[in-house]
């Protein structure tokens, strides 16, 4: 039942983060001038235009991954260089605000739940499914807005090669992305499995270095630690105000 319930908040919180996250795509570039995302129905808030089934899943199982990409036209724009990147990035940082916000009121609630003798076993599991959606939300929200963030395609950030690379190189590197595209998802399907195989050869799981190269088969751990780190950073800021530190 518990399962039931976890995977149950975890694809709620998907669904708002995903819109969340392709709105202020659409919003920031519809502010910059170009309202092709507006033509195509994604300046809203409505999650089924945004959804990407395979995206969506890896984000319930995992807490990373993506959704529908945002149509937006480069040419529309000022500085299409410069408002391409801020429209793409738009998206992740969203997501590292609301981590941000959720992480206070995950400590909030946490401090007045600590300070409530509860009548009912109901009430009790209201509050704690309370701070468990508020808690499912904040990791989510750290693992879209950095797993986007990595300068690969076709994820967000690789949009900020435009900015720094020559064009010959960025649309160079652009001409693969739906093959990057495919390795991403097989490093992210079968990492698990390629450093658990790894491991069980007794000489690698003996010496420390090769065990090390063992778990950079594993995109899902390594991305795990780096949202463990920065959920940290930000649970550990807000604590610096004395009634949330616990």
């Amino acid at each position: 039942m518990n399962q039931v319930i976890y995977y149950t908040l975890s694809a709620l919180a998907t669904l708002l983060i995903l819109t969340v996250h392709e709105y202020a795509h659409a919003y920031a570039a519809y502010k910059l001038g170009d309202g092709t995302a507006k033509a195509f129905g994604r300046l809203t808030l409505n999650p089924l235009k945004h959804l990407d089934p395979l995206g969506a899943i890896c984000m319930v199982l995992f807490h990373f991954g993506w959704a529908k990409p945002v149509p937006i036209n480069p040419r529309n724009f000022k500085n299409p260089k410069r408002d391409f990147a801020i429209s793409a990035l738009a998206g992740p940082l969203s997501n590292m605000l609301f981590a941000f916000i959720s992480a206070f009121v995950y400590l909030l609630l946490l401090s007045v739940f600590s300070d409530i003798k509860f009548n009912s076993e109901f009430s009790y599991l209201l509050a704690q499914n309370t701070v468990l959606f508020v808690y499912i939300f904040h990791i989510i929200n750290i693992g879209i807005g950095i797993f986007n963030l990595i300068p690969i395609p076709p994820l967000d950030g690789s949009r900020i090669l435009n900015v720094v690379l020559p064009p010959k190189y960025y649309f160079g590197i652009m001409r693969y992305e739906r093959k990057i595209y495919f390795g991403l998802i097989l490093w992210l399907a079968l990492g698990d499995t390629v450093k658990r195989v790894l491991l069980s050869v007794p000489i690698i799981a003996a010496n420390p270095v090769l065990s090390f190269v063992a778990g950079i088969f594993s995109l899902s751990d390594i991305l795990g630690l780096i949202f463990s780190f920065v959920s940290r950073g930000m649970i550990d800021f807000w604590q610096l105000i004395p009634a949330l530190n616990f």
